[in-house]
């Protein structure tokens, strides 16, 4: 198979755990017999400095070339620390988003039984857990009518029924895919773009009849992912409380830098790990890269290339067994590894 991948590194740690991604799509095209061609753009707090648009017109004309974007973070601490900044790096992430029409980030959950221990939750609770937090990505507060000056700030919640319809379509559909159970999460008894998500989502029960379909608050909901990791098969809720519960469920991992996420929509469709840019360790070999190679295996999976999805989560779990870890999740007393040993290491192990 031959894609055309657009390639955005992007800021602080970005570059360092792409090349990683990279050099193991490179791999597995040459162990499998693709062709992977890349093209490289901008984006993020690099792509202001270098044009004054952190998401450039010629960014979106590749990722638009392109058959899927292979991103891996945008910030920096200099826009972080003055709020008063009209043009921002995230501001590129949401421009990108909407023009590609990425409206379903879909983002597993699942636990490593070789890394319960690095969880601050009980392993008791964690073993076995697995399900995806599927978070709509271009409404809500993100992109509604926005104010502020001295005195007021407001930021407003609106959502229509055909955002609502097409969210809920791809998480119960994916439902049907794995343990047909989804949870629709909301602030119904509270707002009224939650009470229209709800009534949309019973509306639409009828056309799954073989999903069970629960409600949940999402301050219920923010309890239940760390107390009952495994009740939950699907969860599907709007982009404000999407964006909390999943970097939540790093607890249940034991560390952002082990969770990859896709994000599919009306064009291109995005793969890129859930952590952030993490400018403080930029350029120290210190970033983990396994979520970031793990995204280039959804990116795979995408494809239909299941066999070669599978090697490379195969070659990430035998990564973890033998305790080729960076820093945050290594075993006390083992070697230390950086973000390029512990990506060399895998190329190696897809090779052999």
């Amino acid at each position: 198979m031959k894609l055309r991948i657009a390639i955005l590194p992007g800021d602080g740690i970005g570059p360092e755990i792409m090349k990683q991604g990279v050099a193991v799509m490179d791999a597995i095209a040459a162990k499998c017999g693709h062709e992977f061609v890349y093209e490289e753009a901008l984006v993020g707090a690099c792509a202001i400095e270098a044009v004054g648009d952190p998401y450039p017109e010629a960014t979106h004309d590749a990722c638009m070339r392109a058959d899927a974007v292979l991103f891996a973070a945008v910030g920096d601490l200099k826009y972080d620390n003055d709020p008063t900044l009209k043009v921002r790096p995230e501001t590129g992430l949401l421009a990108m988003r909407k023009k590609l029409g990425l409206y379903a980030n879909v983002r597993p959950v699942a636990t490593f039984d070789c890394l319960l221990h690095k969880s601050p939750l009980k392993e008791e609770l964690l073993r076995g857990a697995d399900f995806v937090v599927i978070r709509e990505l271009t409404g809500g507060m993100y992109f509604g009518e926005k104010y502020q000056d001295n005195d007021k700030a407001y930021d407003t919640n609106i959502y229509t029924r055909p955002e609502i319809e097409r969210i809920l379509k791809v998480a119960f559909e994916m439902a049907m895919t794995r343990r047909r159970h989804l949870t629709v999460v909301d602030k119904a008894n509270v707002l009224a773009s939650s009470r229209l998500w709800r009534q949309v989502a019973k509306e639409m029960e009828s056309q799954y009849p073989e999903v069970k379909t629960d409600y949940m608050f999402i301050d219920n909901a923010s309890m239940r992912v760390l107390t009952e990791p495994r009740f939950f098969d699907v969860i599907v809720t709007e982009n404000t409380f999407g964006d909390i519960l999943t970097d939540e469920t790093s607890c249940i991992t034991g560390s952002m830098g082990l969770q990859p996420s896709s994000s599919l929509g009306e064009h291109t469709p995005l793969f890129e790990p859930v952590h952030g840019s993490w400018p403080q360790a930029a350029g120290q070999n210190l970033a983990n890269p396994l979520a970031q190679i793990l995204s280039a295996a959804m990116l795979l999976e995408h494809f239909g290339l299941e066999r070669e999805g599978r090697i490379v989560r195969d070659a990430v779990n035998a990564s973890l067994d033998a305790h080729v870890r960076t820093p945050e999740i290594q075993v006390e007393g083992s070697p230390q590894y950086g973000t390029a040993e512990v990506g060399q290491w895998i190329v190696n192990y897809i090779k052999n």
